[in-house]
């Protein structure tokens, strides 16, 4: 036998070594692949479903799968791989399958190419080169050309840009213009109504005098009483206050204001009254009595701490709104008050002792004859 070594190269790259038998004259040759070429003129019979089953692959997969494939099936199939499983049959199936699977994607990656192609052309292009980065991208052409449309595109620009500022500025203007009137007509819808209504109290009072309704008032004829003698308040605006709040027309937030400081007022009277009636020292029963005063006047202080809670939601001013009372607070000011008392009472015995002995030695026995007396 005469062997024949020839060296073909596919479309993956591979070299394969290939060796064919000698084959008596009236036979054909086995034929063989080159390429995407074939040295003789055989055509293949099977379609592109059946060649992808062949290479146990699915359409659609990419080259570098059709490639491990056919790899792995010629190894496999290979008359001369030596494997047990080598059929020249096989082989020729998976050849012819793998020719015609590469033709079939070669066929869809020119169409996927050509549909690219045609998008593109509908898509802006941006300049690639580094020259076309300068005069923001504006223009076309030269570099010259381009500056001069740079140029021109600024100027027009700024002529926008100067419109708009202009056209914003005249907007605000006529708003203001339209707030002034506004504020105009409401000022002087104002002062009509004020004037009208001056009028009408004007009418009223005349059509009641003339009628005779004040000619029987229990203070006509007599001057009004002037409740401050501050120099400062004037004596009319604190006269009709007066009058209002005697008729009852007083706010009810001034009223619980003036209740709770005379509540507070008394209650500091009366414990530090309670402590003077105790005196000192502190005996147990003394004791006892104290902290049963003291008990009770901590409930009068809850008591007006609700009552300053209920003031500050009527109260119409924020800075004019109270905080609670401590009642330990209270009680230890108490004790300091009396306490102080209490020095200034043996302070003033001290000095009536020291004049009554000054009054002894200065007037002796008549004096204490005078103090009999008068006892």
């Amino acid at each position: 036998r005469k062997w024949l070594c020839v060296m073909l190269t596919n479309n993956v790259g591979h070299h394969l070594m290939v060796r064919q038998a000698m084959i008596p004259r009236n036979l054909k040759p086995f034929p063989y692949l080159c390429g995407n070429r074939m040295l003789s003129g055989y055509k293949p019979k099977s379609n592109v479903k059946d060649s992808y089953k062949i290479l146990e692959l699915e359409e659609g997969c990419s080259l570098d799968d059709i490639r491990n494939s056919y790899r792995s099936l010629a190894k496999k199939y290979h008359p001369d791989s030596g494997s047990a499983t080598a059929d020249s049959e096989a082989f020729m199936k998976v050849e012819e399958a793998y020719r015609v699977v590469l033709s079939d994607a070669a066929t869809k990656k020119k169409a996927n190419e050509n549909n690219e192609e045609e998008e593109d052309q509908f898509k802006p292009k941006a300049p690639q080169h580094r020259h076309y980065l300068s005069f923001e991208g504006v223009g076309f052409g030269t570099p010259s050309q381009r500056e001069k449309q740079y140029m021109q595109f600024r100027v027009d620009r700024a002529t926008e840009q100067v419109l708009e500022y202009r056209k914003q500025r005249l907007e605000s203007q006529h708003a203001v213009t339209d707030l002034m009137k506004a504020k105009d007509v409401k000022q002087s819808k104002k002062v009509k109504i004020t004037q009208a209504v001056e009028r009408l109290v004007e009418d009223l009072i005349q059509e009641s005098m003339a009628k005779g309704d004040f000619d029987n008032l229990s203070g006509k004829g007599k001057p009004l009483q002037k409740f401050s003698d501050c120099p400062h308040i004037d004596p009319m605006t604190h006269n009709l206050n007066r009058i209002l709040i005697d008729n009852g027309y007083q706010p009810e937030w001034i009223l619980m204001q003036k209740e709770i400081r005379e509540t507070i007022e008394r209650l500091r009277r009366s414990i530090v009254a309670s402590r003077s009636k105790l005196g000192g020292p502190m005996t147990p029963y003394r004791q006892k009595q104290w902290n049963r005063i003291c008990e009770q006047f901590r409930e009068d202080i809850r008591k007006l701490n609700r009552r300053i809670d209920n003031f500050n939601l009527v109260v119409p001013i924020l800075s004019r709104q109270m905080v609670h009372f401590s009642a330990e607070k209270e009680i230890v000011r108490a004790q300091k008050t009396y306490e102080a008392l209490m020095e200034n009472g043996e302070a003033s015995n001290s000095d009536t002792k020291e004049n009554e002995e000054e009054n002894v030695k200065r007037f002796g026995w008549k004096s204490s004859l005078f103090k009999w007396l008068n006892l």
